[in-house]
């Protein structure tokens, strides 16, 4: 698992460290200048950006360790197939945006060494102040300083397309809103000028996160100079892995500078946000409370409710899918298809006769009568309800309605067992009347959040749910006391305690029916863990986010580059599985 840690915690982990005489800046950009290194190299004969510019935007590697290589103390990153020796990169161009902080400072002090073996660097210091030792050395190594008033904003550009990389050192992690005058106006310039030069613009790296995002909640206020790379240090930052800037991070390079635990989220950093939030966020707590994680691939077996050899289909849990209708019978089908591939021990399916005689042609293990259920996935393909209308002409309405009150431990006559978790979406959304458990699963889209929030007294439409994801999630959980899973490119998933934010969905994904897929997923994960779900109030989010991951490797999987449709992503579910577990 990937932990994003604030920018308060990197001062917090920084200040020890500084006052210990530890070389922060000095690992930071020699990491920073060897990427820079191994990125021109790689560059192809034609001048266009390595095949990393394509790469999946929040992606996160590792790389490097502490070392010497040299510099005693620093950060060493080895270059692309090569061992770390010194190379010269003569004829090289690469230009340098600066800022007058320490980001600034590890963007001058990586020019020096690019400088050094043989690039030729410009920096454009963007405030009137710069990191002193830094420019003095950039200075010292054959850089050439300007500032905006020694050239102009459209020099700036044709200097930028000149060159081999741009590098982004504009702002840091203490940076909060959009970029002011005139920095902003710089990178707005160059964001414009790279949308126009396409793949003629330079490979362009970020120096710990592209400046003028928001650093812990993934804001885009102002102009952004998006990234083919961002190279981070000590720890990612939340910004990195949440939507929608992530987007303009390309993929990301973790450099440990000498952080504790600065890649496992134990020691130090757990100890801090224990003492800040507590173990799980309580009821009128901060929305903004807990951390941002990503769930990975390893996370996966140990979540999974893999049988063993004394479990039958009762312990193995039982999905009951509430779902579809005479006018969207595919969905009930996709719904089912999700759960049954991705291994419980029965699907139980209530709904109209001849949706569920769909059911049975297309997986005939389905049960299609009530009894007992371990978690419910209540509404793909079941319209919009008015509570006040009474139920619908198929009945969907009113099983819903009946299973809701199963969720919180009121037993209903589809129903015989205790407090059950449930995945609620599509038009179960709209049938919220009561407040929810945390073992309550919301997954809306963006529209659908909105309008759930709207219906809560919050003034937010799409566009601005997309603008604030992780904020509009944790303020829908800290109203409804669900966990909210929301849909899309990267989707964020939270509940009390931590957030998540997964990116592992081609964009193919997004199709007809791929939603429904993934509700009977994380159905199926609900009923293998039920018990566990409901004791501890955490788990819900990270089942949600295992299950989210797993759909999307799937869709990866069956799409292999190509469209997809939604029924060939659950066919692709068992292989991701049982890959994950065997892993």
């Amino acid at each position: 698992m990937k932990d994003a840690w604030s920018s308060d915690e990197v001062r917090k982990a920084e200040e020890p460290l500084i006052a210990a005489g530890e070389p922060l800046m000095a690992r930071a950009a020699y990491a920073l200048a060897q990427t820079v290194l191994r990125e021109v190299a790689a560059r192809p004969a034609d001048g266009r950006a390595p095949d990393s510019r394509a790469a999946r935007p929040g992606t996160a590697r590792l790389r490097g360790s502490l070392g010497s290589d040299g510099l005693p103390g620093t950060a060493r990153v080895r270059p692309r197939g090569g061992t770390g020796a010194r190379r010269e990169v003569r004829g090289a161009r690469a230009l340098l945006l600066v800022g007058p902080g320490n980001n600034g400072g590890d963007t001058l002090f990586a020019g020096a060494h690019l400088a050094r073996r043989g690039m030729a660097v410009t920096a454009v210091l963007a405030s009137a102040r710069a990191h002193d030792e830094g420019l003095a050395a950039f200075r010292a190594a054959g850089g050439k300083a300007l500032t905006l008033a020694d050239i102009r904003v459209p020099s700036v550009v044709r200097t930028a397309l000149a060159s081999d990389v741009v590098i982004d050192g504009l702002v840091g992690v203490g940076a909060r809103g959009a970029l002011r005058p005139p920095a902003g106006g710089l990178v707005r310039t160059l964001a414009e000028a790279r949308e126009t030069a396409g793949e003629l613009w330079p490979y362009t790296i970020a120096v710990d996160i592209p400046s003028g995002i928001g650093v812990d909640d993934g804001v885009v206020l102002g102009p952004v100079l998006p990234a083919d790379r961002t190279v981070t240090f000590g720890a990612l930052k939340p910004g990195l892995l949440l939507p929608p800037a992530a987007h303009l991070a390309g993929e990301i390079e973790l450099v440990d500078v000498g952080f504790p635990a600065a890649s496992g989220g134990e020691g130090w950093a757990g100890a801090v946000w224990g003492m800040t939030t507590g173990r799980h966020a309580m009821a009128g707590a901060d929305p903004a409370s807990g951390r941002v994680r990503r769930i990975e691939p390893a996370d996966v077996a140990a979540l999974w409710p893999a049988p063993g050899p004394g479990d039958h289909k009762y312990t193995r849990g039982v999905v009951g899918v509430i779902a579809g209708t005479s006018t969207y019978p595919g969905a009930a089908v996709l719904a089912v298809s999700g759960a049954v591939l991705a291994g419980p021990g029965m699907v139980r399916y209530l709904g109209p006769e001849a949706v569920g005689t769909r059911v049975l042609l297309a997986r005939p293990e389905v049960v299609v009568t009530g009894g007992r259920v371990q978690a419910w996935v209540l509404g793909p393909g079941v319209p919009a309800v008015d509570p006040d209308a009474g139920p619908d002409d198929d009945g969907q309405a009113r099983r819903i309605f009946g299973a809701l009150a199963a969720v919180t431990g009121v037993l209903s006559e589809d129903v015989t067992g205790g407090k059950m978790p449930a995945v609620i979406d599509a038009g179960a959304l709209t049938m919220l009347e009561h407040r929810l458990p945390a073992w309550a699963v919301l997954t809306p889209h963006a529209g659908e959040l909105a309008e759930l929030l709207q219906g809560l007294g919050h003034d937010v439409d799409r566009a601005g749910v997309e603008a604030q994801p992780l904020h509009w999630v944790r303020t829908a959980h800290q109203a409804t006391g669900a966990t909210v899973l929301l849909k899309g490119a990267i989707t964020v998933v939270a509940g009390p305690g931590d957030a998540y934010a997964q990116a592992d969905a081609p964009a193919w994904t997004a199709t007809a029916g791929a939603g429904d897929v993934l509700a009977g997923i994380l159905g199926t994960l609900l009923a293998g863990r039920s018990a566990d779900v409901v004791e501890d109030e955490t788990l819900a989010a990270r089942l949600a986010a295992a299950a989210v991951l797993v759909h999307g490797r799937a869709a990866a999987r069956a799409s292999a580059g190509g469209p997809v449709a939604a029924l060939q992503i659950a066919q692709a579910v068992p292989a991701v599985i049982a890959e994950l577990l065997s892993a």
